[in-house]
């Protein structure tokens, strides 16, 4: 796996993890077995097949999720939402080395357009185009910045509609 591939690997799982994050933190009821805010550290005693679920739905200083939204604390200089583009998704988590940002969108325009789009906007911050535009059956473009810092644009594009991905991988301080 090559450097940029494994930091848009890096980028792309922290934008799932934190949507996952955010999802369990505003999702369904306890069950029993399970920790409720109110009982946080105590769990309810009944019978189950499965052992509780131990870990905490508490969102974690320093990262957010979205659906549909710019997550709080969003670096909207770093990554600005394509004009007409309909947010999936957006994440930012500032507590990992290097800190990551990522957002999800479609839009009703071809993929150059969307390369275009990003490419003049990360270029702008200082950032470079990688070779290559593919990766198997993906349009993909990585750019990274002198510092090491990098970015990557993943496009979809079916039936007129563009599903894109950006994701970046920079100092906290970068996050802005």
């Amino acid at each position: 796996m090559t450097f940029f591939r494994r930091r848009q690997s890096i980028a792309m799982a922290a934008c799932a993890a934190g949507i996952a994050l955010a999802a369990a933190a505003c999702g369904a009821p306890s069950s029993p077995g399970t920790p409720t805010p109110a009982h946080a550290g105590q769990t309810q005693s009944a019978p189950s097949s499965s052992p509780s679920l131990a870990a905490s739905t508490a969102p974690v200083p320093g990262t957010a999720a979205a659906v549909a939204s710019l997550a709080p604390g969003f670096p909207q200089k770093l990554i600005p939402l394509m004009p007409k583009a309909s947010l999936k998704s957006s994440s930012v988590d500032k507590n990992s080395s290097p800190a990551s940002a990522g957002l999800v969108g479609t839009i009703a325009a071809p993929a150059s357009a969307v390369f275009t789009f990003y490419t003049s906007a990360l270029t702008a911050q200082g950032f470079k185009a990688a070779p290559g535009d593919k990766v198997g059956g993906t349009k993909s473009r990585d750019f990274v910045r002198a510092n090491g810092e990098t970015a990557n644009i993943s496009v979809d594009e079916e039936a007129g509609l563009t599903t894109f991905t950006v994701g970046a991988n920079v100092a906290a301080g970068s996050l802005k």
